[in-house]
C-alpha cells in the first residue's frame, strides 16, 4: 500500500515537474528572446541553447524521444506556416509569384542535389544517405529570417523581401517530399530514382488544390456558423487547420503545402473577427517556435556534436557559398534581377527548426547513420544561424540592398493614425431597396482601403463587426485611405452617387 502510494506520489510530482521546469524555460526564453534583439543575436540560438543547457549535458532533463520531438515539430510547424500564411499579402507577393515558386522547387532540389553528391565525396556515407541529408537541409527557415530583420529594424529595397516571404514560407513542402522520397531509397535500395517523380508530382498537385479546396470552405465555414463568442473563431480556425493538413496527408497530398496554401487564401479574403484571428495567431506561432527549439534543444546532446564538428563545418561552409549561392543563380536564370539582389537571396538561406526536424525521420525509420546525420544536421542549422543570421544587415548594406531607417518613437496618436492611415469619411444612407440590406458586412466583401467604422440605427451609434446585418435606412459612417476608396466603397453598395445622409 505504502510502495502504491509513494508511486503515485512520485508521479504527481513528476508531472509538477514538468508543468514547473517547461514554464521556467518558456519564460526564460521570452526574455531571452526580448534580450537578444538588442544585441542582434538570433533568437533561434537562444531557444536551441537553453534546451540544450537543459538536457542531459547540463541540468540533466533526458529527453530520448524522437517521435516525441517529431509530434511537436510537426505540430509546431503547422501553426509556423498557417501564421506565416495569413500574414501574406497577396498583392505584395503577385509580382515575384514566379521567382518565388522557381526558389522553393527548384531552388530547393538543385541545393538538395548540390550538397548531396559533396557529402557523398567527404564522407563515406552511400549516394543515397548523402542525398537525404542534402534533402533535410535544403530548405530556409522564414521565423529566424524575418525575426532578424525585424531586430535590425532592415527594410529591403523593391520586392526583395516579399521575394524571400514567400521563398520561405512555401520551400518546406518540396523539401519534405525530397526527404521522404530519399529516405525510402535508402531503406529501400531496390527503387529507383525514377520512383520519385510520381511522388512529388502527387504530392504537391494534391496539395495544392487541397490548400484552395479548404480555403474556400474554411471561409464559407467561418462567415457562416455564427458563434456566439467572439475568441472561439480562432480555435474554430485551429480545428480547420489541422483537418486541412490531416485530409490533405490522408489523401497522398503535402498537408505543409496544403495549410500555407488554405493560410494564404484567408488570410486575403472577408472573414468574420479576422483581426482577432491574426493576432492570436501571432502569439501561438510565436509559443510553438520556442517550443519546437527547446524540445529540439533538450533532444541534442552537445557532447555527441562534438565529434562531427569537423566534417559539419566542412558541409555547413559548402552550402552556405557553393550549394546555395548555385541553386538561386540557376533557380533565377529565366528573370531579369539585379546581381546583387541574388548575391543576397543566396545569403539569405538560414537553416533553423525545420531540417532538424525532418532529421528526426530517420531516426525513427532505425537506418544505421541516422544518429550521425541528426548531430550534422543540428551543427549544420546552428553554424547557418551564427554565420548568416548576425550578417543579414551588414551584407544587405553592402550590397546596397537595404532601406536605412531611423528609429522614431510614436505617440499614442501617430500610432494610431499610422495603423489606421483613414484621410476621408462619408456618411453613406442605405435605402430599403439596395441589395445589401439583410447581409453581413463580410459579405459584401468592402474595399480594403476602407472600413465602417459606426453605423447610425434608430438614432443611436452601433460598433459593426463581420457578423452586423446592414438594415435598411442605416447610415453608414465610413473612413477611407483616399477619395478612389469611397468611390470603390460606393461601388460595392451598389450606390452610382455620392450622397450623404
Amino acid at each position: 500500500m505504502n510502495a502504491k502510494l509513494l508511486n503515485k506520489n512520485l508521479l504527481n510530482l513528476t508531472i509538477e515537474n514538468i508543468l514547473l521546469v517547461g514554464s521556467i524555460l518558456l519564460f526564460i526564453s521570452i526574455v531571452a528572446g526580448k534580450t537578444s534583439y538588442k544585441f542582434g543575436v538570433p533568437t533561434l540560438v537562444l531557444f536551441l541553447g537553453i534546451g540544450m543547457l537543459a538536457g542531459e549535458d547540463g541540468v540533466g532533463i533526458s529527453f530520448d524521444e524522437p517521435q516525441l520531438s517529431q509530434l511537436i515539430g510537426v505540430i509546431s510547424l503547422n501553426f509556423i506556416l498557417f501564421s506565416g500564411g495569413l500574414d501574406t499579402d497577396w498583392k505584395a507577393i503577385k509580382p515575384v509569384m514566379k521567382e518565388g515558386f522557381a526558389l522553393s522547387t527548384l531552388g530547393v532540389f538543385l541545393t538538395a542535389i548540390g550538397l548531396g553528391v559533396f557529402v557523398n565525396l567527404v564522407t563515406d556515407f552511400t549516394i543515397f544517405e548523402s542525398l537525404l541529408l542534402g534533402s533535410i537541409v535544403s530548405s530556409t527557415d522564414a521565423a529566424a529570417v524575418f525575426s532578424i530583420l525585424r531586430a535590425k529594424n532592415l527594410a529591403l529595397r523593391e520586392n526583395l523581401r516579399p521575394t524571400l516571404e514567400l521563398e520561405s514560407g512555401s520551400n518546406d513542402p518540396m523539401a519534405y517530399v525530397l526527404t521522404i522520397a530519399f529516405l525510402g531509397l535508402v531503406v529501400n535500395q531496390d527503387q529507383g530514382i525514377a520512383a520519385l517523380i510520381p511522388l512529388f508530382l502527387q504530392q504537391m498537385v494534391v496539395g495544392a488544390i487541397a490548400g484552395f479546396g479548404f480555403g474556400k470552405l474554411s471561409k464559407i465555414v467561418i462567415n457562416r456558423i455564427n458563434l456566439d463568442f467572439e475568441g472561439l473563431y480562432p480555435v474554430l480556425v485551429i480545428a480547420l487547420m489541422f483537418i486541412t493538413f490531416s485530409v490533405t496527408d490522408f489523401v497522398g497530398g503535402n498537408g505543409f503545402l496544403a495549410i500555407y496554401i488554405c493560410a494564404v487564401f484567408l488570410g486575403n479574403q472577408y472573414i468574420m473577427h479576422k483581426k482577432t484571428i491574426l493576432k492570436m495567431y501571432d502569439g501561438l506561432a510565436w509559443l510553438m517556435q520556442i517550443v519546437l527549439f527547446l524540445t529540439l534543444g533538450l533532444l541534442v546532446i552537445p557532447s555527441q556534436i562534438v565529434p562531427v564538428i569537423g566534417i559539419g563545418l566542412i558541409i555547413s561552409l559548402f552550402l552556405i557559398f557553393v550549394a546555395r549561392p548555385i541553386a538561386v543563380f540557376l533557380s533565377l536564370i529565366p528573370f531579369k534581377m539585379k546581381l546583387r539582389r541574388r548575391f543576397y537571396i543566396s545569403w539569405v538561406g538560414l537553416r533553423g527548426a525545420v531540417p532538424i526536424v525532418f532529421a528526426t525521420y530517420p531516426l525513427l525509420a532505425g537506418i544505421d547513420k541516422a544518429g550521425m546525420m541528426f548531430n550534422i544536421v543540428f551543427f549544420i542549422s546552428l553554424t547557418s544561424i551564427l554565420i548568416q543570421g548576425t550578417t543579414l544587415s551588414v551584407v544587405a548594406k553592402w550590397l546596397n540592398v537595404s532601406i536605412p531607417s531611423a528609429d522614431k518613437i510614436l505617440t499614442p496618436s501617430e500610432k494610431f493614425l499610422e495603423e489606421h492611415p483613414k484621410t476621408e469619411m462619408r456618411e453613406i444612407g442605405i435605402p430599403q431597396s439596395n441589395k445589401v440590406v439583410g447581409k453581413k458586412i463580410v459579405d459584401i466583401e468592402f474595399p480594403k482601403s476602407a472600413i465602417i467604422a459606426m453605423i447610425k440605427r434608430d438614432n443611436k451609434y452601433i460598433t459593426p463587426n463581420g457578423s452586423t446585418v446592414i438594415k435598411a435606412d442605416d447610415v453608414l459612417i465610413v473612413l477611407s485611405e483616399s477619395k478612389n476608396g469611397i468611390k470603390e466603397v460606393f461601388k460595392a453598395l451598389n450606390i452610382r452617387r455620392f450622397s450623404a445622409a
